[in-house]
């Protein structure tokens, strides 16, 4: 893997995205590395849990490649890749055991959904949460829509996503987005993970194929039309424009 440290450690499958340099922006490449271990590895039944976090301490992730996705500008390329990016995190949804996005940074745009695709997520103090698609005039594309609404309701989730707000840990976690928030997300993903590894393998399985069931038939709905916005969007000059605002910001 290129950009992704991948380790096993007893029963627990550890996935760390290194990319510190680029805030761990989710390349395609990236997305295809994660789709490429969750899928790989889901047949080992012995894996209790799974880790998902970034390198460094100022990013989880923090959404995708600007500079690689500058030149996505056919409607017919937008919808490729979010069709390429949907299914890297529905390979993190549907891995059989459960899996922890521990927010080692921030967790903001196409970063946040992908911490939505993780069963829980362990925050570090000084991690935010945000979903910031509007700031650049598109909307949620890798059905993280869905994900938000799922979890926060559908007039909370409106307001996060309108008004482009940044949650704190703590404010993350009062709204039910993050499950455990410690001084470090090494602390947070402990919290977590050790009540889980007191219990079989098969058992934690079955908890989250159940768990699945339950959503996986709504979301094809969402998804769809989550999908036709998100193409819509990024052929909109408003997007260009605000992408090169934002390529042309320091750092």
């Amino acid at each position: 893997m290129s950009h992704l440290v991948v380790e096993r450690r007893d029963a627990v499958l550890r996935i760390t995205i290194d990319r510190p340099e680029k805030r761990n922006a989710l390349s395609r490449e990236v997305l295809a590395e994660l789709r490429s271990v969750f899928e790989a590895e889901a047949g080992d039944e012995t894996i209790k849990a799974a880790v998902l976090t970034g390198a460094g301490d100022g990013c989880f992730a923090a959404g995708g490649d600007l500079r690689e996705l500058e030149a996505v500008r056919e409607a017919a390329e937008a919808r490729a890749f979010a069709i390429v990016a949907k299914a890297a995190l529905q390979a993190v949804r549907d891995f059989p055991a459960p899996v922890i996005a521990g927010l080692n940074g921030d967790a903001l745009g196409g970063g946040a959904e992908l911490a939505l695709a993780c069963d829980l997520r362990a925050m570090a103090v000084h991690a935010r949460f945000g979903f910031l698609q509007g700031k650049l005039a598109v909307t949620t594309g890798w059905g993280g829509g869905y994900d938000l609404l799922r979890r926060v309701g559908s007039a909370t989730a409106l307001r996060l996503l309108s008004q482009a707000t940044v949650l704190s840990a703590e404010e993350s976690k009062a709204r039910g987005l993050a499950d455990a928030v410690e001084a470090d997300a090494e602390a947070a993903i402990e919290k977590l993970l050790a009540p889980m590894l007191a219990q079989s393998a098969h058992v934690l399985r079955g908890f989250k194929a159940i768990a699945r069931s339950y959503e996986r038939d709504a979301r094809r709905e969402v998804d769809n039309a989550e999908t036709e916005a998100f193409v819509k969007a990024w052929v909109h000059p408003d997007h260009w424009e605000a992408s090169s605002k934002a390529l042309r910001k320091p750092g």
